[in-house]
């Protein structure tokens, strides 16, 4: 008898330990949080990280997932989660994504700078299966804030959907690409359009263009560069002119949705703006 009720005994604890650990691991939300910071800040704010994530279901989206960057808004806000070091640390950041290599890294490369990080250089780049990472290193004294990224990406229709911390200085985000473009202005029809002097090249989105005439001031020594590419940022051709121009014009052949406008020795060159007026498609 005494053996039959230890027995029952121990099936019962397994099954309700079992009913524990299943509880502890069905809160995805907080398995989120214990992700993103350490096991002793964890222990140390248990109870107050239950407190301020209540309800759960305000960090779902719409999809059903976690909101991973609502979650370190949260963490933030409360002073949680701290991305500062005490000295300037090594870093690693590893974005994922599906879809066209270049296009993405144009994309990231282009947010990474607006946010104002210039100095890194890429580590590892991997496509494999339709799937991209391309990963970068930087010197820093604090780690890449996901939420001003979020906010920059979102410029270009990108979103974040996870956050991974792998250690305190490296760090993955997944990003959702499907209705990516570039953050460049879009030309109208008719509407003058200056562009001013800049150490970077001109990009546009043409796709409502047909021609451009572009006008050069007598201060500048332009010897135009054109690159032509489609809304992917596959390259369809490129024009260059080995001699000064003060004035051009530039025809939208089919398929044609951003141009890159630069100078083919150096963009000091163009002291004074370029001055381009548009012509709607048909």
């Amino acid at each position: 008898m005494v053996k039959i009720f230890l027995v029952v005994a121990l099936l019962l604890s397994s099954v309700f330990g079992a009913q524990i650990e299943e509880k502890k691991e069905g809160d995805p939300v907080i398995e989120k949080v214990k992700s993103l910071i350490s096991g002793a800040t964890f222990a140390k704010d248990k109870e107050y990280i239950s407190i301020i994530f209540s309800p759960r279901e305000d960090y779902y989206t719409p999809l059903g997932r976690v909101d991973a960057v609502k979650v370190i808004q949260t963490l933030k806000e409360n002073g949680i989660l701290n991305l500062f070091f005490q000295t300037p640390r090594e870093t690693n950041i590893s974005f994922k994504t599906e879809g066209v290599p270049l296009f993405f890294v144009k994309i990231m490369s282009d947010s990474l700078r607006n946010i104002g990080y210039y100095r890194y250089v890429t580590k590892e780049s991997l496509y494999n299966d339709s799937k991209f990472t391309w990963t970068i290193n930087m010197i820093s004294e604090y780690a890449t804030d996901p939420l001003i990224l979020s906010q920059e990406l979102k410029k270009s229709n990108c979103e974040i959907v996870d956050v991974i911390r792998e250690s305190q200085t490296d760090w993955v985000y997944v990003i959702d690409m499907k209705n990516a473009k570039l953050n460049v202005p879009a030309l109208e029809d008719s509407e003058e359009f200056r562009l001013k002097r800049s150490l970077y090249s001109y990009w546009l989105d043409v796709s409502k263009i047909n021609k451009i005439e572009i006008t050069s001031s007598r201060r500048n020594d332009w010897y135009p560069y054109i690159a032509y590419y489609d809304k992917s940022l596959k390259l369809l051709r490129v024009i260059k002119i080995d001699e000064k121009k003060s004035r051009i014009t530039l025809n939208m052949r089919e398929n044609t949705h951003y141009i890159k406008i630069s100078d083919i020795y150096s963009l000091k060159n163009i002291k004074d703006d370029l001055v381009l007026k548009p012509t709607i498609k048909k």
